[in-house]
């Protein structure tokens, strides 16, 4: 199984439009971010974690050429706005599922009505299959199972997942003990890391690195990373052996 950080960075992704900060002018490719998204893949089976606005860029660049399945953690616009982007795959492959909280495909109906329609459906539109995704409840896709983690992104419900040893949580803030036990000892944990200082709905660096803590993943990636939390490279230079600053556009094989 292999993972391709698509996207890293936060709603705003770095640079941020119009910022003089320091590390929206770096020049070093680790410093610049598209919004937060991973790409999960074997031999056989092919999984995009969200789907935000940056998902045309992302999928030329990776070279990813077939999606077997969206599974969305929230329904926010840097997770989803990117949803009519998958035409291509439509039309090279037909229906492609999508899995999410209910709360989610009801919002995404709502956004994206015309994704849904079922009468007068305008040709060429993005063609989705909705699956609910409830807590505590495993589904597969294709040569891999998935279990879903919860978590909260301040008060809003946010899903994890856990995909064989490796497990993948963004915007989260708190999670319940019974829902760490699921992911306790991952080859591989995804964990958000927005910047050093609190924030009212994501962890900040300290309490992701405490989060890993508690995992005890053989090693451990941040993303969701603010321009804020400073120069990659300076930022890696300070971590624990076993964690790392993930990047746009790094791959790594479990």
């Amino acid at each position: 199984m292999k993972v391709y950080f698509l996207g890293t960075g936060t709603s705003q992704g770095i640079p941020v439009i119009g910022s003089d900060h320091e590390v929206c002018k770096s020049q070093n490719p680790k410093d610049k971010r598209l919004r937060v998204s991973v790409w999960v893949h074997t031999e056989n089976t092919s999984i995009v974690v969200d789907c935000g606005p940056d998902f045309r860029q992302q999928m030329l660049t990776s070279k990813c050429s077939k999606v077997d399945a969206i599974l969305f953690t929230h329904e926010h616009a840097d997770h989803t706005a990117g949803i009519d982007d998958i035409r291509p795959f439509n039309f090279r492959h037909g229906e492609i599922p999508i899995y999410a909280h209910s709360r989610v495909i009801e919002n995404l109906k709502k956004r994206f009505d015309y994704v849904f329609e079922t009468e007068n459906r305008y040709p060429g539109a993005p063609s989705v299959k909705a699956i609910e995704v409830a807590n505590n409840v495993p589904f597969t896709v294709g040569d891999m199972q998935v279990v879903p983690i919860n978590a909260y992104h301040a008060n809003l419900q946010v899903f994890g997942f856990k995909m064989n040893d490796f497990a993948y949580l963004t915007d989260v803030k708190t999670i319940e003990p019974d829902e760490i036990e699921k992911i306790k000892g991952v080859k591989v944990l995804v964990i958000n890391a927005l910047r050093e200082e609190s924030h009212h709905s994501h962890f900040s660096l300290q309490e992701a690195l405490d989060f890993v803590t508690l995992v005890q993943p053989e090693k451990a990636y941040l993303t969701h990373i603010s321009h804020l939390l400073g120069f990659h490279d300076e930022v890696e230079a300070k971590l624990p052996s076993n964690v790392f600053l993930a990047y746009d556009n790094l791959e790594i094989a479990l």
